[in-house]
């Protein structure tokens, strides 16, 4: 390789060089952004490793079916000379952590994932599915649509995986490549870009907008800025996806250039959703377009995951598929990797995972399992994640649960980011919950939500663990005890 690529990061000049990178070392590997960005690599034909925490995570059962390798600590000693590029993600420690630097000191190429994937996108026509809440789902949809169409579509998809396609992420031959882009910045250490500021799609969905990540934005105002600024990003001849049920959303509208797109219930969108209904674990609903209904199925609950589907319809029709198509793929998919996903029935009781964090996230998982199995008794155990998150949604977290029966509180997963904030814990989130939903209980620990649930939990029960710390660790042991 050019020795003049050592130590460069341009994205433009790498692009060039892409091609000759051979060894890539991801820091942070389990991540499930990091994995689907591993797994592309090493379909590329790149020699893959990395190194992650002991901790289990969703995608540990992804690497291992792709033979991904990767160590369980950091250590100065696994950044060895051959490697041509380190990719790190913003958790542990970003571009301080010891493995990084030692690559910054031998003078290998690092970059934070946010860059390496707007990197490994170039060269094809990209779909950006930004947006605070399902972007993961949207995403999976437009790839899976697109593979079954027969298009090949490269995709990196932060889910664990695709149900479907039993994988999150693909390097393809085909002209499109799908990506979740997120929001967040790029390394809240060092570097406060948000990440999709490093896609150029040719193609850009906006889900919606709401307050998330208070850590790093101070007000809804600093987000849609960050997403106004995204807008910027489109190729020419390219074209934006809009929910035009989002405030915050039709806010950007005067200020995009691109070509604008609309969808939502509103009677004003281009692709309007006017009909949903729920029979049979299926999401029947229909869509008018150019003054013509079109009917479309689901195998995935709820109004948000129709609407969820009418983006993927829209970017789906304008890129050339045709109704049938689309059709026929929305039909086949079978959702993603802890989203809603169908653990185990058991003695008549169900049990699901969900990855919901936000209580707009929480509101619409227990309104679509609410509508899918109206006779049952919902009990939701919820994780909350981060102490940043929980002090300022408080009050909408308590807000979130009321298609629940039954609520499960427990103690707050902190983020390695942030410190704990004084007078902010799980059982303050309990305090303010249960004074709107007295059915909810503070159950700290694992311990507390087994006990509860040999106690009290009874055949036709929902059983369904929400939050994006390690609750999704606790299913087995909650199977083996209903």
């Amino acid at each position: 390789m050019d020795s003049r690529f050592r130590g460069n990061d341009k994205l433009n000049y790498m692009n060039q060089e892409l091609k000759q990178i051979k060894k890539i070392y991801f820091v942070g590997i389990k991540g499930v952004a990091m994995t689907a960005l591993a797994i592309v690599a090493k379909e590329m034909g790149k020699e893959v490793r990395g190194s992650d925490v002991q901790e289990e995570f969703p995608t540990d059962a992804t690497l291992h079916r792709f033979k991904i390798a990767h160590v369980k600590n950091f250590s100065p000693e696994h950044i060895t000379d051959d490697i041509d590029l380190v990719v790190y993600t913003g958790a542990h420690q970003g571009v301080n952590n010891i493995e990084v630097q030692t690559a910054i000191k031998k003078g290998i190429s690092v970059l934070p994932h946010g860059k390496a994937l707007g990197l490994f996108m170039q060269g094809k026509k990209g779909i950006s599915v930004a947006g605070s809440h399902g972007k993961t789902t949207t995403s999976a949809m437009i790839a899976h649509v697109l593979i079954q169409a027969g298009h090949d579509p490269s995709f990196a998809i932060g889910c664990g995986s695709i149900t479907s396609l039993q994988t999150p992420a693909h390097a393809g031959s085909g002209d499109y490549f799908v990506a979740e882009a997120d929001e967040y910045v790029t390394d809240p250490t060092t570097d406060q870009t948000p990440r999709f500021l490093w896609q150029r799609p040719s193609v850009l969905v906006i889900t919606n907008i709401d307050f998330d990540h208070p850590d790093v934005y101070a007000d809804l105002e600093a987000v849609k800025e960050a997403f106004a600024d995204f807008t910027k990003q489109i190729r020419p001849g390219g074209f934006v996806v809009i929910n035009v049920d989002d405030a915050a959303s039709t806010s950007l509208l005067r200020r995009i250039e691109a070509k604008k797109i609309t969808f939502g219930k509103t009677a004003t969108a281009d692709f309007q959703l006017i009909r949903v209904n729920f029979t049979g674990g299926r999401t029947n609903f229909q869509v008018k377009i150019n003054g013509q209904n079109e009917s479309f199925a689901l195998s995935v609950p709820g109004e948000h995951n129709a609407l969820n589907a009418v983006a993927a319809i829209a970017v789906l029709l304008t890129l050339g598929l045709t109704i049938e198509q689309i059709r026929g793929g929305l039909a086949s998919f079978v959702g993603t990797k802890r989203r809603f996903e169908k653990i185990s029935e058991k003695g008549g009781k169900l049990l699901y995972d969900d990855y919901a964090h936000h209580p707009a996230e929480i509101s619409a998982t227990l309104a679509g399992a609410r509508v899918w199995f109206p006779k049952r008794r919902i009990i939701a155990i919820f994780q909350p994640h981060t102490y940043s998150r929980t002090q300022a949604l408080l009050k909408e977290f308590a807000a979130s649960f009321g298609a629940a029966d039954v609520v499960l509180l427990t103690e707050i997963y902190a983020s390695a980011r942030e410190k704990p904030i004084l007078g902010i814990s799980g059982r303050t989130l309990f305090n303010v919950t249960q004074k709107q939903k007295p059915s909810t209980v503070f159950t700290p620990g694992k311990a507390d939500v087994l006990q509860y649930l040999k106690q009290n939990s009874r055949p036709n029960d929902l059983i369904l663990t929400m939050g994006a710390g390690n609750i999704f660790t606790w299913v087995p042991d909650i199977l083996r005890i209903i």
